[in-house]
């Protein structure tokens, strides 16, 4: 429907899926948006089949052709794909397999999760599964669709991961310590060269020391070559590849100068065959001891697979059978009995119980179950059995969704990472060019600085390998995820899932806390919260009176002083001649007693005097209480108060939050007069009161800074609400939080949930963010600024004036150390407990 532009024979042909379009119109409005994207030379629209074929050189982005279809007010639908990646060491192998992913076309963004070994891949229109493993394979890494490994066959594969490494350690252990002893041995021990020369001769020394040698580097250490050889005749040279030019180069000086020392320059006749075999061999180690620590980064989610039984006891027409988990289905009734775990989710039929629901919400204490109430899948049952009717089953569990979002959190990549990229992808090929001027360096200058009885020639070449060895950025491609992994299922396990892995690093910073009030700071349900009796009267027997009067009635104030009364084990009688009068209140006439309740005028009305609870009422009413009162046979009886209740955790919450150096407002549509009295009881320093949705945004907005506001500009504020009621400040704020019930917690306008009501999360949240921002702060030193300080050392830039070297055996320990210290530092947020509010940003 579009006339087409000269195609360029370089041009790529895309399909975009396109939503939202519903006739020919919308076809126009598509194909022209396309069409002004710069760079494509012809876009044809289906309506039919709504698909959009665009024609572009490569270099336009995907991005660019998404962007347009959604200025335009449509929508390309977007698919994602997760790869388990085999083969990746370092972060230069990160960037390479994202590179090439992203090159596929139809690929709209591909991360790479170092620790995790896996991509998440953006798809826009049917891109096959095949090829993006073709990709990733010709990039020299093996990958495969994720959805078709288990769980159980990636632990498989980490054990063996594992148990290669540690025979590989163990070998190379063996034969790297007898060349070690013999060359090295001279400096440590007094007479050791003397006796070395008298039993095993020099030459000889250095021809077993090459066979051993020889042996580590192509047996324990082939894994270097095959790896590092490839990505370097790729112009993508990686971790790999620095340990073999590093190690080649040694052990190929020493080749020399034992089987053709005529080629060397007088005096520069060395080996350095213990060089090249420890370096592998500490390599190794420390390969060995990050896959033991990586393996313990995922804990958290094998823990939680691990919650949900394999068996259920389901009601069938023959009576009760064990059927395995996958086998139940939707309205199933599954029985439970004490000590055994909940299957699926459902609702209880039967029975009662208390139920653990610690591992999913976070909070210790067991929760009363009876008829009606809900259960969630993988919870324990403490004490009596109950049967519960399936609603949810599979992947719809909460379980289910909770494992889902803790893994896509666990892949996310936060802001900081951007900035790590941009390093590692010019890292490897610098520190190659270091080491190269290292060389050179010494080479043509080292005369100048060196003793003369030392080798100029093997000084460059030895500080050359050291700069090789002692900048490969292992650590640096960990350093990100592996505090993300542990941070949020630590998270997972107090109850907060991260749905959007940025909030960890945005929370850190979030300035403001916006709190809706119902059923956020307050329990969300009326109940009933004062009741004083005048003298003369009993309260129990008041309370039964009442709640017979209001039975009848629909409104949620009555139900409230219903439940109240039958939570005290109260007796209700039946009521007679009930009758309700709009703005004063009902009557009834219960076991032969009138009974009026309603408003301080309904009283008066009665010849009534309220004024004797004038001082309660007074009270009632700093508190955002409305009063009603209580006749009974024509006396008055009592005044009560029903309202909805701050929750017991909001004022420790929100002390917590102003412990943490954070303001605090509260965001509500409800009027004034309640909002300011809840705000007082909470310790809330601002309130925004009798708002609408917008109004909320717009709210929102004012506290970040975004509406003109000079003194709070730049603000990051966190709004805290329902996530159904609150969608769309939720959306608006740099952070939404969403406060979950243990079973909703598909919340979609939300970044942050918290699976029980307890507003505790919130700090408790926040100070997660910060202690896993300062966790990653502290991995990127190891990673980076601790080896790249190590450099000018490695390349001797401080013999001359101090006689200070780095040995390239010392420069592979502090390499392997590095990472295995990003690690070791990642892990301690397992620990991590926020009982103590912390300041820190």
């Amino acid at each position: 429907m579009n006339t087409p532009r000269t195609v360029s024979p370089a041009a790529a042909v895309r399909t975009l899926a396109i939503a939202g379009m519903n006739c020919a119109s919308c076809v126009a409005h598509v194909e022209k948006a396309l069409l002004k994207v710069e760079g494509v030379q012809a876009a044809s629209v289906n309506l039919a089949t709504e698909t959009a074929t665009v024609t572009a050189p490569a270099a336009v982005p995907l991005s660019a052709l998404i962007a347009a279809v959604d200025k335009a007010g449509y929508e390309v639908r977007r698919d994602t794909l997760e790869l388990d990646i085999e083969g990746m060491s370092c972060a230069a192998c990160v960037g390479r397999v994202e590179k090439v992913l992203q090159r596929v076309p139809g690929v709209v963004t591909a991360n790479v999760n170092l620790a995790a070994r896996r991509a998440h891949v953006e798809l826009a229109g049917g891109v096959p599964t095949a090829a993006l493993v073709e990709a990733v394979q010709k990039a020299g890494f093996g990958a495969r669709p994720a959805a078709e490994v288990g769980e159980g066959v990636r632990e498989a594969d980490a054990a063996a991961e594992e148990a290669a490494l540690r025979r590989a350690v163990w070998i190379a252990l063996a034969l790297t310590l007898p060349v070690f002893v013999l060359e090295m041995g001279a400096h440590l021990i007094p007479g050791m060269h003397d006796w070395v020369m008298a039993t095993i001769g020099h030459r000889e020394s250095w021809l077993l020391q090459f066979v051993l040698t020889s042996a580590v580097m192509f047996g324990p250490g082939l894994r270097f070559f095959r790896k590092g050889v490839p990505a370097l005749l790729r112009g993508a040279p990686d971790m790999n590849a620095l340990v073999a030019v590093g190690t080649s180069a040694a052990w190929g000086y020493s080749v020399v100068a034992l089987f053709a020392p005529a080629l060397l320059p007088a005096g520069t006749v060395n080996v350095y065959f213990e060089a090249a075999a420890v370096i592998i061999t500490l390599i190794l180690l420390g390969r060995l001891l990050e896959a033991r620590a990586r393996g313990r980064t995922s804990d958290a989610i094998r823990r939680l697979m691990r919650i949900q039984p394999r068996t259920a006891r389901v009601r069938r027409d023959a009576g009760v059978v064990e059927l395995p988990i996958a086998e139940v289905a939707v309205g199933d009734v599954v029985e439970v009995r004490p000590g055994e775990k909940v299957a699926v989710d459902g609702e209880v039929v039967e029975g009662a119980s208390f139920v653990d629901e610690s591992m999913i919400t976070g909070e210790p204490v067991p929760v009363e179950k009876g008829a009606g109430a809900t259960v969630v899948g993988g919870t324990l049952n403490t004490r009596g059995a109950f049967a519960f009717r399936a609603t949810r089953v599979g992947a719809d569990t909460v379980l289910a969704q909770i494992i889902r979002m803790v893994e896509a959190a666990q892949g996310a990549k936060l802001p900081i990472q951007a900035l790590v990229d941009k390093v590692t992808m010019v890292f490897v090929p610098v520190v190659m060019g270091v080491a190269a001027l290292t060389f050179l360096a010494w080479l043509l200058f080292g005369a100048a600085w060196l003793p003369a009885d030392v080798p100029v020639l093997t000084f460059a070449l030895v500080n050359a390998v050291a700069v090789l060895i002692v900048a490969c950025p292992c650590a640096m491609g960990l350093a990100t995820p592996t505090s993300i992994m542990v941070a949020t299922g630590r998270a997972a396990q107090m109850g907060v899932l991260f749905r959007k892995g940025d909030a960890l690093q945005l929370l850190r910073d979030a300035a403001v806390v916006a709190l809706d009030k119902t059923g956020t700071l307050t329990v969300g349900k009326p109940q009933l919260t004062d009741l004083v009796v005048a003298e003369g009267f009993a309260r129990a027997d008041v309370l039964a009176c009442v709640a017979a009067v209001e039975r009848a009635s629909e409104h949620p104030i009555a139900e409230a002083i219903v439940v109240a009364a039958r939570a005290e084990g109260l007796e209700i009688a039946a009521a007679e001649g009930f009758g309700a009068e709009p703005g004063y209140g009902v009557r009834a006439r219960v076991g032969g007693e009138r009974v009026e309740v309603g408003a301080d005028r309904l009283m008066r009305r009665l010849g009534l005097e309220p004024g004797v609870f004038a001082d309660t009422a007074s009270r009632l009413a700093d508190e955002g209480k409305s009063p009603l009162y209580a006749a009974i046979d024509g006396r008055l009886a009592a005044i009560l108060a029903v309202a909805d209740p701050l929750k017991p955790s909001s004022v420790a919450a929100v002390r917590a939050l102003h412990d943490m150096g954070l303001k605090v407002a509260m965001i509500t549509g409800d009027n004034a007069r309640t909002a300011r009295a809840i705000a007082r009881q909470a310790g809330i320093d601002e309130v925004v009161a009798e708002v609408l949705p917008d109004g909320k945004v717009a709210a929102l907005r004012r506290l970040a800074g975004r509406a003109g506001d000079g003194e709070a500009a730049g603000r990051r504020v966190a709004f805290v609400g329902d996530g159904i009621n609150d969608a769309p400040a939720l959306a608006e704020a740099d952070v939404g939080i969403a406060i979950g019930t243990g079973t909703d917690v598909a919340i979609e306008s939300a970044d942050v949930v918290l699976m029980s009501g307890d507003l505790t999360g919130v700090p408790r949240a926040i100070a997660l963010s910060r202690a896993t921002m300062r966790n990653i702060g502290q991995n990127l030193f190891w990673a980076f600024a601790y080896n790249s300080a190590l450099i000018p050392l490695a390349a001797g830039v401080f013999y001359p004036a101090f006689g200070a070297l780095l040995s390239p055996v010392f420069a592979a320990a502090a390499m392997s150390m590095s990472s295995v210290f990003v690690l070791g530092n990642a892990l301690r947020l397992r620990r991590f407990a926020a009982d103590a509010p912390q300041t820190a940003g």
